[in-house]
């Protein structure tokens, strides 16, 4: 009570200064008005029961909330160091950046990195490295049971949902991948019209809510698939099991981006929030995924058709390796996504506990469709914090045909990283649905950005290989990249990790992998 009558005196004391103040000069009402209002908010932060520093230090209190909203950007531009950054380090914004504007992306004075620490990987040079060639290079995506393949390039967008983006970077990124005839996967929010105005090829990815070929009820609409899977434009459809960050949820949508334009396109009520359901309703087991994958070929015309996930149970994905047997098909690819993906808001728990890196996530199934005799007919993208050719290598020697890049290429048309992407609030206009935001980003010159970026990262990539002494991503090899296990020794790939032989699961599975391949059920999922 006494800090009350304090700040009530100094509140009346302002006032009365300023009527008496007021014969002199009007100007000293403003010193009178501002003094009452700080005598206002001590008031009420004393009364107020929400906050208990603000009721012990009123006014002063909510400095430290100011410097606490503040938090990430005085760590980005005045703390961290160039490699301390996460989740995405200074040095590799700035090279992205660099790239999208189509600068040098060099450096002077050596690495920052410690390459004595614990981890650090680098990849085996040749004394004799092979001419770096002219042309990017394609993946031929469709396997026996395809009739339209597709050639995919080492390097495309990654699944972001409009909703998710706001219009203007969906249209950046459609016409970035038409400019340098490369995918852009729509991401789970269903084909909107910023998807198909720039003619860029697309990867329709149909997630657990089916948007955009959704029933009344919630269901698969085999009819209304069919019909937008003929589409021109549409090259590939991806089956979203589950994405990286938050495996074993659905994606959300906060109601405050749920626009009239995106309530339409999803078939949604408008201003609700959307939560898709953590699991498909069309299919129970791992045989009736591989039938469902089938009849969505078939539906689509005969395109390539596979499935996303980020990797939990081995098992369960040796399930689904058995199911392909018996049922005599498989899909066209498989996207693996990492668990330090993460475009899309997550909880953080599942963030930092759930799903497999992309590494092990990799390495995984990979492994699992070489022991099962079915690597070769069925290709593997990778997903999850690609941003520098360095990234296409390494995941490619880990099992990768292909990659995609989400975070990256929303660097390439302005995202800071300011990390307020389910806020609505995106100060770039990448994030939002906001229209004032939004039209802050330029969709010429962000488009030409992100063609600049995905074509110098490919031939980074490509003067990589070169420099391991070979022409062709299909001759790369796990024991070209090595990391540091301890400060005296180092390992390459081919001896951190078990590597099946094809056809080997079938024949005499290795004692890591016999219980798991016995156990595997195509009938049913289970850890």
């Amino acid at each position: 009570m006494i800090r009350i009558a304090v700040i009530v005196f100094i509140g009346a004391l302002a006032i009365a200064f300023g009527v008496s103040a007021l014969a002199v000069s009007p100007w000293w009402w403003l010193a009178a008005v501002l003094c009452a209002g700080i005598a206002g908010v001590g008031i009420y932060d004393l009364l107020q029961k929400r906050h208990s520093v603000l009721r012990n230090y009123p006014v002063l209190g909510h400095i430290r909330f100011m410097l606490e909203s503040i938090r990430p950007e005085l760590q980005q531009y005045f703390i961290e160091r160039n490699t301390d950054g996460r989740p995405f380090d200074r040095d590799v914004r700035s090279l992205v950046y660099q790239r999208a504007k189509g600068t040098e992306a060099e450096i002077a004075f050596g690495t920052e990195r410690n390459v004595y620490a614990e981890g650090y990987e680098y990849f085996e040079s040749s004394m004799r490295p092979r001419p770096v060639p002219t042309e990017q290079p394609r993946v031929r995506i469709g396997g026996p049971d395809c009739t339209k393949p597709y050639d995919m390039a080492l390097l495309n967008v990654s699944a972001m949902s409009f909703g998710s983006l706001s219009a203007n970077a969906i249209l950046a990124l459609n016409r970035g991948a038409a400019l340098g005839g490369f995918a852009h996967d729509t991401g789970e929010g269903g084909m909107s019209e910023y998807h198909l105005r720039h003619g860029g090829d697309l990867v329709w990815e149909i997630g657990t809510a089916y948007f955009g070929c959704r029933t009344p009820d919630g269901g698969f609409d085999r009819a209304r698939f069919a019909e937008k899977a003929a589409r021109e434009n549409v090259k590939c459809v991806s089956l979203k099991l589950s994405q990286g960050a938050k495996p074993g949820i659905g994606g959300v949508l906060p109601g405050e981006k749920v626009t009239a334009e995106i309530a339409r396109v999803r078939e949604v009520p408008e201003g609700k929030t959307v939560i898709s359901p953590p699991y498909h309703q069309v299919f129970d087991t791992p045989r009736e995924l591989i039938r469902f994958i089938a009849e969505m070929r078939e539906l689509s015309g005969g395109k390539p058709v596979g499935f996303k996930l980020c990797v939990g149970s081995r098992r369960e994905f040796l399930a689904v390796c058995k199911a392909m047997l018996d049922e005599g098909t498989a899909p066209d690819f498989i996207i693996v996504d990492g668990a330090e993906g993460g475009t899309g808001a997550a909880p953080l728990e599942f963030a930092d506990h759930l799903g497999s890196p992309l590494t092990e996530g990799l390495i995984t199934v990979h492994n699992a469709l070489v022991g099962a005799g079915l690597r070769d007919r069925i290709k593997i993208g990778a997903s999850g914090k690609v941003a520098t050719g360095a990234d296409v290598v390494k995941r490619m020697l880990q099992g990768a045909d292909f990659t995609n890049a989400a975070r990256a290429m929303m660097f390439a048309i302005g995202c800071i990283q300011a990390q307020s992407c389910h806020t609505n609030t995106c100060p770039a206009g990448v994030a939002t649905q906001d229209p004032r935001r939004a039209r802050a980003l330029d969709v010429d010159d962000k488009s030409a950005r992100v063609h600049r970026f995905q074509s110098g990262t490919v031939k980074s990539a490509q003067q990589i290989i070169a420099s391991l002494g070979v022409s062709d991503p299909a001759e790369l090899r796990p024991s070209m990249l090595r990391r540091r296990v301890d400060p005296v020794t180092v390992r390459s790939y081919a001896e951190l990790y078990d590597w099946l032989t094809p056809g080997q699961l079938l024949i005499e599975p290795p004692e890591s992998w016999a219980a798991d391949w016995k156990a595997a059920d195509p009938d049913r999922f289970t850890v």
